[in-house]
């Protein structure tokens, strides 16, 4: 008896076509090319909140709050392309375990992405526990900030210079005196809404932390500015 030999879907064969036309495939064998990576002209690296929905019904679920409404408003003023990519840590209040994990995961990703992207150029974005993700990247601690912790991974200085922006928003180390110094000062915009407990040393109102939003498009301001 012969075995049948399975079909192809009609989605395979489409496929496989618009690779031979692209030159992505060599040959309709076992061995195929790689497809060269897609790199937009600016990639936003985002860090959520602590506990934020990162937004189901948004393209890279960057976080509801900040992350979203801020990449929509970069996207929408630059003239050239622009993606985005999520932090992948936990955002919890398991500290500093936790922004720890998102430390090395946003310079993780931003050397990977450098090196595979060479004109790339990034915005970074942190809001609340997201903020000091960033700091601690930048070489700025948020040990003894809320949801902070020491150091564990920063940036390259080599990566310094494709840095476009830093935009921090309800950023926990303001509530500890601290904020931005350095290299990176100048292409920092960092706010804080008054009355913000978790920036505002004397703030007691958790309400407008959540009210972050309103900011995005000066936030997109300062990013063209620096493009």
């Amino acid at each position: 008896m012969t075995t049948p030999r399975p079909r192809r879907t009609a989605a395979v064969v489409l496929v496989i076509a618009a690779a031979v036309a692209t030159g992505t495939m060599s040959a309709l064998g076992p061995g195929t090319a790689a497809a060269a990576p897609t790199c937009a002209d600016v990639h936003v690296v985002s860090a959520r909140g602590t506990n934020e929905p990162g937004g189901m019904w948004s393209r890279f679920h960057l976080g509801t709050v900040v992350g979203n409404p801020v990449y929509a408003a970069v996207d929408d003023a630059l003239s050239g392309t622009v993606d985005a990519y999520r932090v992948e840590y936990p955002a919890s209040l398991d500290q500093p375990a936790s922004v720890q994990k998102g430390n090395r995961d946003l310079v993780d990703h931003v050397v990977e992405q450098a090196a595979t992207c060479p004109d790339q150029r990034f915005v970074l974005v942190g809001y609340s526990q997201g903020a000091n993700v960033v700091d601690n990247a930048i070489g700025i601690s948020s040990a003894g900030a809320k949801v902070g912790g020491p150091i564990v991974a920063t940036l390259p200085p080599q990566l310094e210079a494709r840095i476009a922006a830093i935009l921090l928003f309800g950023n926990p180390i303001r509530g500890i005196g601290k904020e931005v110094t350095g290299p990176y000062a100048e292409r920092t915009f960092d706010v804080c809404n008054d009355n913000d407990p978790v920036c505002d040393p004397d703030g007691t109102d958790w309400n407008v932390h959540t009210r972050y939003a309103r900011h995005a498009g000066a936030a997109a301001e300062f990013v063209t500015a620096r493009i």
